[in-house]
This record gives structure tokens, sequence and C-alpha cells, in this order.
């Protein structure tokens, strides 16, 4: 769970390359806009687990909180919040994993997956699409990704993320399906501050 965590968490920002797709690329950068232009996001999202048999292995609900370059996401007990600078993995009981942005971005997270930023080691196309929403299909040119491919569904009315598909290498497929979002959610600047006085007197911050 900490990884499907860590890669909601990378889902949300991207920078676009200029060989690809100029279908998707217009696509990507209407999700961009709306997103820059929100004062706050609040997003509760279902995240379904499918073998590569295509069985359904679990289903979890998570909420993403997200501002600018911060965001939190949390499962439960779990809990990642990027400050911006670095990123914390509560575990749920006693550690905390605590890496910098940068570090991170082998994963994809939710900022990325909203904003519609991609980063710049992904080919990217738009499919044929007839109905009410436009899929883009991502690859990363980087195999140190822990991911092989992600289908992105927008709506087209709205121009935002609707859902997701991510297979990993081992063609397990996680689906991110957004069930409701708020791009007005009034957001204090220090739900993104890390605090270790929130969580057990005995946890370990591993970086």
């Amino acid at each position: 769970m900490k990884y499907s965590l860590l890669l909601i968490a990378t889902l949300f920002s991207f920078s676009v390359i200029a060989q690809n797709d100029p279908g998707a690329k217009k696509v990507l950068d209407g999700v961009g806009a709306k997103v820059k232009a929100a004062k706050g996001i609040i997003a509760n999202c279902q995240l379904v687990s499918i073998s590569s048999k295509g069985k359904q292995t679990g289903t979890k609900t998570i909420t993403v909180s997200m501002k600018g370059e911060k965001y939190v996401v949390k499962q439960g007990k779990l809990e990642v919040i990027c400050d911006g600078m670095n990123v914390y993995s509560f575990d749920g009981e006693k550690t905390i994993t605590k890496t910098s942005v940068a570090e991170s971005n082998n994963s994809l997270n939710p900022q990325k997956l909203l904003s519609g930023a991609y980063d710049k080691d992904f080919t990217y196309k738009l499919l044929p699409t007839p109905g009410k929403f436009h899929e883009i299909e991502m690859k990363p040119l980087d195999t140190r990704k822990n991911f092989s491919k992600v289908n992105l569904f927008i709506d087209k009315a709205k121009s935002s993320i609707a859902r997701a598909k991510i297979m990993d290498k081992s063609n397990n497929v996680t689906e991110f399906k957004i069930l409701n979002m708020n791009f007005n959610a009034p957001l204090a600047d220090n739900l993104f501050v890390f605090n270790k006085a929130r969580y057990p007197k005995d946890v370990e911050i591993l970086d």
C-alpha cells in the first residue's frame, strides 16, 4: 500500500516534450491550466488493484489534498506528505521514510496525475476516443520507473482527470478513479507541513 500511495502521489503534474502527439498536448495543457488556477484541490479517489490474470485483488479509498506543488495523500493510517521539497511517507505504524522530491521522481504521484504536467521522459499519444473521455497513453522512456504504462481518461467537458490505469512491469494494473473533486477547497498552508508530533512517540524517521 505504501507503493500505491507513492504512485498515486506522483500522478498530478507534467512538463511537455516537443516530439509528442500535439493532440494529446492540447488536452493535457487544458488539464494543467485548470489545476494551476485552482485555489486548492481535494479529491476522493478509489484505488482498485487487478492482477495480471484480470482478477481484482483489492479496493481502497484515498483522499488527496493539493495546493500548488504540495500535497497530502491519506488512506486509513497511511499518509504521504509533500511540502514541495521533501516527501514524508508514514507506514501507519512506526516508520516514516523521508525522500527529496527529486529522489521520489521514479514514482508516479497524485500531483503529477491531477495537474496534467508530464515528466520530460514520457512519450504520450491521444488514442481514438469516441464518447465523453479523451484517452491518453503514456510510456516512460526511463526503464528505472516502477511502471510500464499509464492510460489517462480525461473528461472532455470538464478538462479534468476522471481515472487512470497504471500497469506495472509484471502486467498488474492499478485503476485510479476520482469519485469527486473540489477545485476551490480552502486548504491551510500548515496542512502540508510535516510535524513529527502528530505521529506515535516512538516513530522512526528514515532518510
